[in-house]
C-alpha cells in the first residue's frame, strides 16, 4: 500500500500467553540510546549491523512523538539549544510543531519529512541532509559501523528493499514459541483464551 517491497510472511507463528510492557525494557532500542547500545541489542538477538540499519529503514513511514526528540530542538547542550547536526529550517519547523508537547503529549512529527507516506529510501537520504528526526537516526550516518550501510541504502533503493525484506523475514521467526508455550492467535492483538 505504501510502495515497499514484498517479503514472505510465514503463517502459523505462535505468540506467547504473556504480554507486559515491563518485559519490553532492554529488548527494543530507544531514541536516546547510543549506537553501541542499539547495536548490542540487535547483535544479542543474532542480527548483524547491516540488518539493524536495514530494519531501521522502517522509519521511512510513521511518526515519533515530540518527547522522543525534544532534547535535540529545545535543550541540546549548554552552548546550543538546537542540535547543530539538524538542518536549521527543519529544526525551526520541529520547534513550531512541538512547542506545546509537554501540555499535549500526543504532538508528533513524521519520521521522514519528505515522503512520509511512501516506503522508499528517502529516510536514508534525509540523514545526509540533517533531516534525521531522532538522535538514533542521526547516529546511523555518523557512526563508522553503520554509515556505509546508510550511505548504500541512500543511493540504492533496490539494495535497501532486498536487505529490509531479508531482515524482516529473519525477524518474523525470531523467538517463536513451540509446543504448548504459545498459540496461533485468531486476532494478533488478543489472546484466544485465558491460560492459567
Amino acid at each position: 500500500m505504501v510502495g515497499g517491497p514484498f517479503y514472505t510472511v510465514r503463517l502459523g507463528r505462535k505468540d506467547g500467553f504473556v504480554s507486559q510492557a515491563s518485559r519490553v525494557e532492554g529488548n527494543l532500542p530507544k531514541s536516546e540510546m547510543s549506537m553501541s547500545q542499539i547495536i548490542s541489542i540487535f547483535t544479542s538477538k543474532g542480527f548483524s549491523v547491516q540488518e539493524m540499519v536495514a530494519l531501521t529503514g522502517a522509519h521511512t513511514i510513521g511518526f515519533s512523538h515530540c518527547k522522543e526528540f525534544a532534547d535535540r530542538i529545545f535543550n541540546h547542550s549548554k552552548t546550543s539549544q538546537v542540535d547543530p547536526e539538524l538542518h536549521p529550517k527543519f529544526a525551526e519547523g520541529l520547534k513550531k510543531v512541538c512547542g506545546s508537547y509537554k501540555i499535549n503529549p500526543t504532538m508528533s512529527a513524521f519520521n521522514d519529512v519528505i515522503t512520509p507516506n511512501k516506503f522508499d529510501n528517502m529516510y536514508y537520504q534525509n540523514l545526509e541532509r540533517g533531516l534525521g528526526l531522532l538522535a538514533s537516526d542521526n547516529a546511523l550516518i555518523r557512526d563508522p559501523r553503520t554509515k556505509p550501510f546508510a550511505e548504500l541504502y541512500a543511493t540504492n533503493q533496490t539494495a535497501f528493499f532486498q536487505a529490509f525484506s531479508h531482515a524482516m523475514e529473519k525477524l518474523s521467526v525470531y523467538g517463536i514459541k513451540t509446543g504448548h508455550k504459545g498459540e496461533v492467535r485468531h486476532r494478533c492483538d488478543a489472546f484466544n483464551s485465558i491460560k492459567a
